[in-house]
C-alpha cells in the first residue's frame, strides 16, 4: 500500500522514515512551498520587543525555524528570555521538537499532552487558559497563506486591538487562519491582547511532470494520501484541476481537513491524530 505524503519539504523527512519504517511504500508529494518572507524586519523588530510577551505561540515547525533564523546577532535580547520569562506554546509534537532544538527551555514550553485527543488551538488553550491574566499580551508567529494574505503586510506585528504599542507598531499581519483566529478571540476574551507576525510564506508548489504523473495516478490506484493541512487541499485542487477523486482514499491527521478532502470529492477519508502510530494504525485498517 503506497502513501503520499503530502506535507512541506522540511515536515516530510520525519514521516516518511516513521511510515517506511512501519513496513509502508511511501512517495513524497509536498502541497505546500515554504519561502522566507519578502521583507523579514518584522521579524528582526520582534526579537528587540519579546520581553512585552507573556507567550510567543508558533503555528507550525517551519514557524520555530525562521523565527530563530531573524534573531539579529547584535539584539539586545536573547533565547534565555524563553527560559525566565516568555513563555512558547505550540499546537503539536512537531513544533515543540522543533523549539526544544532551538534552545527553549522545556520547562517554559506549553503545548498539548502527547495523549491528547488532537493537536490543534483548540487542545493548547486547555493548556494555558488559566494561565492568562487580563493585561497579558500574546504573539502569534505565523505564515501567510497561498494568496498572500498578511505577506503584504509583513513590515512589523498586526495587533488585533488595533493599538499596536510602540514595540509592535508596524505590521498589519493576516490573522487568517480558523485555528489561529480561533485561539486570538480566546485570548481577547480573557483580557489579553494579541499580536501577529508573519515568519514566512506559503504558496503553492511547482509539480514537475513527475508528480503529475504521481498524483494522477495516485488518485486512482488505492493509494492512501496523508492529508495534513486544509490549505494543501486546497492546492491539490487547483495544481490538479479537473482530476476526480471518487477513487481516491486519504488520511486527515484533523477534522477540518477531513471535510475538506471530502469536499474535493475523496471516496475514502478517515482521520487520524498527527502521531505516526495512529496514522499506521488508520491506514492499515482501510485494508
Amino acid at each position: 500500500m503506497r502513501v503520499i505524503v503530502t506535507r512541506p519539504e522540511r515536515d516530510a523527512p520525519e514521516w516518511v522514515q516513521g511510515l517506511r519504517s512501519a513496513g509502508l511504500e511511501v512517495a513524497q508529494l509536498p502541497l505546500i512551498a515554504i519561502r522566507p518572507v519578502a521583507d523579514g524586519a518584522a521579524l528582526r523588530n520582534t526579537w528587540q520587543n519579546l520581553h512585552h510577551y507573556f507567550a510567543v505561540m508558533f503555528v507550525s515547525g517551519n514557524a520555530v525555524e525562521l523565527f530563530f533564523k531573524s534573531k539579529p546577532k547584535n539584539a539586545s535580547v536573547s533565547i534565555d528570555l524563553f527560559a525566565t520569562r516568555t513563555r512558547a506554546w505550540a499546537t503539536g509534537p512537531g513544533t515543540t521538537r522543533a523549539l526544544l532544538q532551538a534552545g527553549v527551555d522545556p520547562r517554559m514550553l506549553d503545548a498539548p499532552a502527547m495523549d491528547a485527543g488532537q493537536f490543534d488551538s483548540e487542545a493548547l488553550w486547555c493548556v494555558v487558559s488559566a494561565s492568562v491574566k487580563p493585561g497579558d499580551r500574546v504573539l502569534i508567529v505565523r505564515g501567510a497563506d497561498s494568496l498572500g494574505s498578511g505577506a503584504q503586510a509583513s513590515a512589523g506585528v498586526a495587533s488585533t486591538a488595533g493599538m499596536a504599542t510602540a514595540a509592535n507598531a508596524s505590521v498589519v499581519a493576516s490573522t487568517s487562519g480558523a485555528g489561529r483566529n480561533w485561539l486570538a478571540s480566546r485570548l481577547t476574551e480573557a483580557g489579553a491582547g494579541v499580536d501577529f507576525v508573519v515568519a514566512y510564506q506559503r504558496g503553492v508548489p511547482l509539480l514537475s511532470e513527475a508528480d503529475r504523473i504521481l498524483a494522477h495516478t495516485a488518485a486512482t490506484d488505492s493509494s492512501v494520501w496523508l492529508l495534513s493541512s486544509s490549505e494543501a487541499v486546497a492546492n491539490l485542487e487547483v495544481l490538479m484541476d479537473g482530476q476526480s477523486w471518487t477513487h481516491a482514499r486519504a488520511v486527515a491527521t484533523h477534522p477540518r481537513i477531513a471535510e475538506r478532502a471530502r469536499q474535493l470529492g475523496f471516496g475514502v477519508v478517515c482521520e487520524s491524530r498527527p502521531i505516526i502510530y495512529s496514522v499506521v494504525a488508520s491506514i492499515e485498517s482501510m485494508g
